[in-house]
């Protein structure tokens, strides 16, 4: 039986550009990034800014404060879990698209071991069988390969952002298996489905912390612009950040229950 054409779209795109991973490996200048960000469309900024705060004050923190009260922490913690396996087979195209073979085994083999003894992924086993949990997506892609981050965004509901990151974002979104799949058997829905309980979960994870970076800001703006863009360039490092996610609707892209550690 012949594969849908979107597919055979996809794993042509990852076969051509895995043919491009052996010269993918950075150089110094490919991973440096400004101190001071460019941000020259700041007032229009601002006011999506102003308008993602009311969204979340008035929809999102509700939300996500009723879906954390409702389901208990291991329910959460696996329905997580089920999301980043959902997630690994993309992560791993960019571990090789950025010439990162211990990365890719690594999550090769969290894929292989949480979709087969961890229940299709609701249990954790990898991260307790010392194979931790590490992000990856097309934006750190683009930024192993030398793209500039270029202007920084915010995007309405869905949060700070730049250039290099939303163009990723889209790449990622037509690029994802679990996309495709759901696209060529008329699905649409469960992609959406996954998304929203992406973003609810992430944000009932920085409900305190986000709040209290609010509460003790001047210029809270200028704040989660700051965070934003040193979690992005930890994250282009492989480095842990230890930092709150800044755009927690996204989705999920933090480890959890464990930490990971990939420093260099």
């Amino acid at each position: 039986m012949p594969f849908p054409r979107s597919t055979n779209l996809f794993c042509g795109m990852m076969l051509a550009l895995v043919g491009l991973a052996g010269c993918a490996a950075p150089g110094p200048a490919a991973l440096a990034q400004s101190p001071e960000a460019y941000d020259p469309y700041e007032p229009t900024n601002r006011d999506i800014f102003a308008f993602n705060q009311a969204v979340d004050r008035d929809v999102l923190r509700p939300v996500a404060e009723a879906y954390r009260s409702t389901l208990p922490e291991p329910v959460r913690n696996s329905v997580r879990n089920f999301l980043q396996n959902v997630d690994e087979p993309l992560i791993f195209a960019h571990d090789v698209l950025q010439a990162e073979p211990a990365l890719a085994a690594n999550t090769a083999g969290r894929f292989v071991v949480n979709s087969t003894i961890g229940v299709a992924g609701f249990f954790d086993v990898a991260t307790a069988m010392g194979i931790p949990y590490h992000p990856n997506d097309f934006g750190v892609t683009l930024a192993r390969w030398g793209f500039p981050e270029g202007a920084y965004l915010i995007i309405p509901v869905l949060g700070p952002s730049n250039v290099r990151d939303a163009i990723g974002k889209a790449g990622d979104s037509f690029g994802d298996p679990g996309n495709i799949v759901a696209s060529n058997y008329n699905k649409i829905y469960a992609s959406i489905l996954r998304a929203g309980t992406e973003g609810i979960d992430e944000r009932s994870r920085n409900i305190e912390t986000l709040a209290d970076i609010e509460r003790t800001s001047l210029d809270y703006y200028a704040t989660i612009r700051s965070l934003y863009r040193q979690r992005r360039a930890a994250q282009i490092r492989h480095e842990q950040d230890n930092l709150p996610n800044p755009a927690p609707i996204q989705g999920s892209d933090s480890p959890a229950p464990m930490s990971y550690t990939f420093t260099r």
